[in-house]
């Protein structure tokens, strides 16, 4: 029935005014705003819609753009690039990492229309695994799932709190605001600001995405504009291109830019994200995959000519890295502008991005907590997965995420090594979680076994991009776990040493000894609910 003939009949019950394609399997309309595609999906998974959809496809590209903050990461996160890269290493890796995390999330992307439900990587797992290892090997994933996505909140806080740091500095360099303390409270206050704001505004997050959309655009225009023109002097393409940097002492390279992935990498982690928010997406099987490769896509293009700008800002790349800032944007841009306010305005504009970015880097974490929960992963799962039906948001998963979150910060009152550790560990954890969830997909494609129904297909290329992924998410893992400098025979090597494979490696211990102790009799695969069709 079209919609003219929908508006003829203002008398009919609800449920006549829409088609058979539009209503659920039941003949009744979806609910919570979704679709009968939806509504199917979620029957199929064995899963109860309890988010109202609210997310539309520009709201959920708007999601994903904010949260990876490409160009915004390539001027806040450069300097680990920088030192163990150089200009010529961050440029060039950077656009690899683009081109390579394009078939990642291709490949996640496949998995996200099959399976559209907030778990993402442990739920792909439970379906696609061997069936020997479906259980064990979905909640171990979970739980590393869980751990990228919620130390990323305090890694977001600290980037935050170093740039308004920065700031400060800039305008006022003897004042004394640079201790661990005074930092730590820092990333304490904008990380309960934004779990607030996952809480009291969450009907209106679409609707804010949008609009810092918007601002993420607009603002890429204007910074742009800002260093090509106002700089008095810049580098040479000679010099931005092949100037090389081995800052660490690695002795190679190759090496060195290897160990500088942290950058390119943190420019374009959490493609799952969209995924996680799937279950308050319309039409999730067929906007979802979409708005993730649109998204990675011009975040891509902006944070390569960012980038390249910036490092075209750089005349002195040695006296940058010997200088006491982590932040390099700030005095790049003092330089470029030669006006306090010019630079605090546009580092401002920063700051509202980056809060935006972790905004979706909460609604991301507590959502995959709160589905990991729902089929009882955690202790007190039940507790963690309660929805207050007026809310219609995780509340108790928003709040274990802030509970995981202070604590995690606190770590930075004895300890800003053991915090960057912490830092680090995000990348590593969701990286193991992208490789497990394609590797299952693509032995599957290897042992010639069906793969699921899904709008969105790589059809005939499915294999050589999982294999492409599969490559490439195995080097970016190792080096995930390097030091930014070689501590072998160093007196200070603690200092140096980078110890996420210690907080890594600790985790799956705690699962895996949840998993034996009890774990394994309460945690319900999501194989067990789905309905075979």
């Amino acid at each position: 029935m079209n919609s003219a003939a929908r508006t003829a009949l203002p008398d009919m019950k609800p449920e006549e005014r829409y088609s058979m394609e539009e209503l659920g399997h039941d003949g009744k309309m979806p609910t919570k705003g979704g679709t009968a595609a939806d509504e199917r999906e979620m029957q199929r998974m064995g899963k109860a819609q309890e988010l109202r959809r609210n997310f539309k496809f520009i709201g959920i590209v708007g999601f994903v753009t904010i949260l990876q903050a490409t160009w915004e990461s390539t001027l806040l996160a450069n300097y680990f690039g920088l030192f163990n890269g150089g200009t010529a290493g961050v440029i060039w890796c950077t656009i690899a990492v683009w081109l390579l995390m394009l078939c990642v999330i291709a490949s996640l992307a496949e998995m996200a229309s099959m399976a559209p439900t907030a778990g993402g990587q442990y739920h792909w797992v439970s379906e696609f695994a061997p069936p020997k290892y479906q259980k064990s090997l979905s909640y171990v994933v979970g739980w590393c799932c869980c751990l990228g996505w919620i130390s990323g909140i305090p890694s977001c806080g600290l980037q935050l709190a170093g740039i308004v740091q920065e700031m400060v500095l800039l305008v006022y360099p003897n004042a004394d605001v640079q201790a661990l303390w005074q930092t730590t409270l820092m990333v304490f206050l904008f990380v309960i600001v934004t779990v607030g704001f996952n809480i009291f505004f969450a009907r209106h997050l679409p609707l804010a995405e949008g609009v810092v959309l918007f601002l993420h655009i607009f603002a890429f225009f204007a910074f742009l504009l800002t260093l090509w023109i106002m700089p008095e002097h810049h580098a040479t393409s000679r010099e931005v291109f092949t100037t090389f940097n081995d800052g660490g002492g690695w002795g190679n390279i190759g090496v060195s830019c290897l160990v500088g992935l942290a950058t390119p990498i943190w420019c374009f982690i959490g493609p799952d994200a969209g995924a996680h928010m799937s279950e308050e997406l319309k039409d999730a099987s067929l906007h979802l995959p979409r708005a993730m490769m649109w998204a990675t896509f011009g975040n891509g293009i902006m944070g390569i000519v960012m980038l390249t700008t910036f490092c075209f800002c750089i005349t002195d790349l040695q006296g940058l890295l010997n200088s006491d800032s982590q932040y390099p944007i700030i005095q790049v841009l003092h330089g470029a502008t030669k006006s306090y306010a010019g630079t605090c305005v546009l580092g401002s504009i920063l700051v509202i991005l980056l809060f935006f970015s972790t905004v979706t880097t909460i609604a991301s974490a507590s959502r995959q907590t709160w589905a990991f929960s729902r089929d009882q992963g955690f202790p007190f799962s039940s507790w963690v997965r309660y929805v207050p039906p007026t809310w219609e948001i995780p509340l108790n998963a928003l709040l274990v995420c802030l509970g995981v979150s202070l604590i995690l910060a606190a770590i930075n009152f004895g300890s800003d090594t053991a915090f960057n550790a912490i830092l680090s560990v995000s990348n590593a954890a969701l990286i193991f979680s992208y490789i497990i969830s394609v590797g299952c997909v693509r032995l599957r494609r290897l042992r010639g076994e069906p793969l699921l129904p899904r709008r969105w297909s790589l059809g005939k290329w499915g294999g050589p991009i999982n294999d492409i992924s599969l490559a490439f998410l195995f080097v970016g893992f190792v080096f995930s776990f390097f030091p930014v400098a070689p501590s072998i025979g160093d007196p200070k090597w603690a200092a140096n040493f980078n110890w996420a494979i210690v907080i890594f490696a600790a985790t799956c211990l705690l699962a895996l000894l949840y998993y034996v102790c009890g774990g394994r009799k309460k945690y319900v695969a999501p194989v067990s609910l789905v309905k075979q069709e």
